[in-house]
């Protein structure tokens, strides 16, 4: 098999400008492919960047029993941990009532792992020590109210209210977010001893689901984690379908290729036909010459690829620091709410697919070329010349 290797090998230097053109030809496809590849890895995780650092964090942990503080759910992996008190109950405002989820929350340490503060499009964002609240968009233009206005809020319709001053008015383009939700700081109002919810956000590439695994095998069977993909499931069908899609284009442009390979490269046998047909004279037989033609096809596939892994990876480290602005496009996307900067990334899916489909499709594209030269005898190719 070396001999055939090295045959093949000097076949290809010597006809330098087909084997350039042919380089070329897989060259541009591998490292454009892994570019478009870290691409699609770079918007996935923007989504999941955007959609977890709103607001809920990569996992969710619902009715904590009181008796179970913060520092318990940190562990290895976890860069933080915020606690919120939600008490359901009524803003009211001269003759107006909203009902509302009052989240009494922790402002510095909100401002430090999630964006929600950001979405202020009037007044300003929760400070601490101060009895505000922080409203959504729809619930003031109901009760008709303005940042710096006083309202009541009620747990009931037996409870005292209490009053607090509007801090700012919020926006984040989610309906199911915005419609009811509003904050406060945690000594903003009487709260007794409650369960309460976490938002827990990871170090970047921890799995999500080894962190929920730990919390259970630490005993915290009777609390409800939640992941994002648990509760964002349309994200995580998204995420899933950009990787269906991605595979899809990586096959179809290399059918594609390997059918200009295959055309090119049989242009290129029927240039060297008199060696073939002289080799055939000379007793070579259809085995030996298909691992020929087969050897000089992968050859320039495993150059080009190379060539193409070392040019895709590159173009993808710079633009991974710098980041793709596409904010201009994704305003109005909810999966975008927070940046619209793409940030390629390199995995196994993206560095290797387009690679190896490059090789797998050079197979198929080195059988028609061979079959030219292994169905015409000798003496038909030598008279031909």
């Amino acid at each position: 098999m070396y001999f055939w290797i090295k045959t093949a090998s000097l076949f290809l230097v010597r006809s330098r400008s087909s084997t350039i053109v042919l380089t070329l030809m897989v060259l541009s496809a591998v490292s454009t492919l892994i570019f478009l590849s870290s691409l699609a890895i770079g918007i996935n995780d923007a989504m999941i960047r955007n959609s977890v650092g709103l607001f809920s964090g990569h996992i969710s942990g619902f009715n904590i029993p009181d008796d179970i503080t913060k520092k318990q759910l940190f562990t290895e992996g976890v860069s933080g941990v915020l606690k919120r008190i939600p008490t359901s109950g009524f803003l009211h405002y001269r003759d107006q009532l909203e009902m509302t989820t009052l989240i009494a929350v922790a402002p510095a340490e909100e401002k430090k792992f999630t964006a929600i503060w950001k979405k202020a499009f009037k007044g300003r964002y929760l400070e601490p020590g101060k009895k505000e609240i922080f409203l959504s968009q729809p619930i003031a233009e109901r009760l008709n109210i303005e940042p710096g206005d006083n309202i009541g809020f009620r747990s009931g319709t037996d409870s005292a209210s209490v009053e607090l001053t509007v801090a700012g008015i919020y926006k984040t383009g989610i309906d199911q977010f915005d419609r009811g939700v509003s904050f406060c700081i945690m000594s903003a109002i009487p709260v007794k001893s409650s369960p309460w919810n976490a938002a827990i956000f990871l170090d970047n590439g921890v799995d999500k689901e080894w962190i929920v695994g730990k919390y259970r095998n630490a005993k915290l069977n009777n609390i409800s984690f939640k992941t994002w993909s648990d509760l964002m499931p349309d994200l995580q069908q998204l995420i899933d379908l950009n990787y269906i899609s991605m595979s899809i284009v990586i096959v179809l442009v290399f059918i594609v290729v390997s059918s200009g390979i295959a055309g090119a490269f049989s242009i290129f046998i029927l240039k060297n036909i008199r060696e073939y047909g002289i080799m055939k004279a000379m007793g070579i037989t259809p085995m030996e010459t298909a691992s020929l033609i087969f050897s000089e096809v992968i050859l320039i596939n495993l150059v080009a690829s190379t060539l193409g892994i070392i040019i895709g990876a590159a173009a993808v480290f710079i633009f991974e620091n710098i980041g793709i602005n596409l904010s201009a496009y994704t305003s109005h996307n909810q999966y975008f709410i927070v940046s619209g900067i793409i940030f390629p990334r390199l995995t196994v899916f993206s560095l290797c697919l387009p690679p190896a489909s490059a090789l797998l499709f050079s197979i198929p594209a080195a059988i028609w070329p061979t079959a030219l030269v292994i169905k015409r005898s000798a003496a038909d190719i030598l008279r031909s010349i």
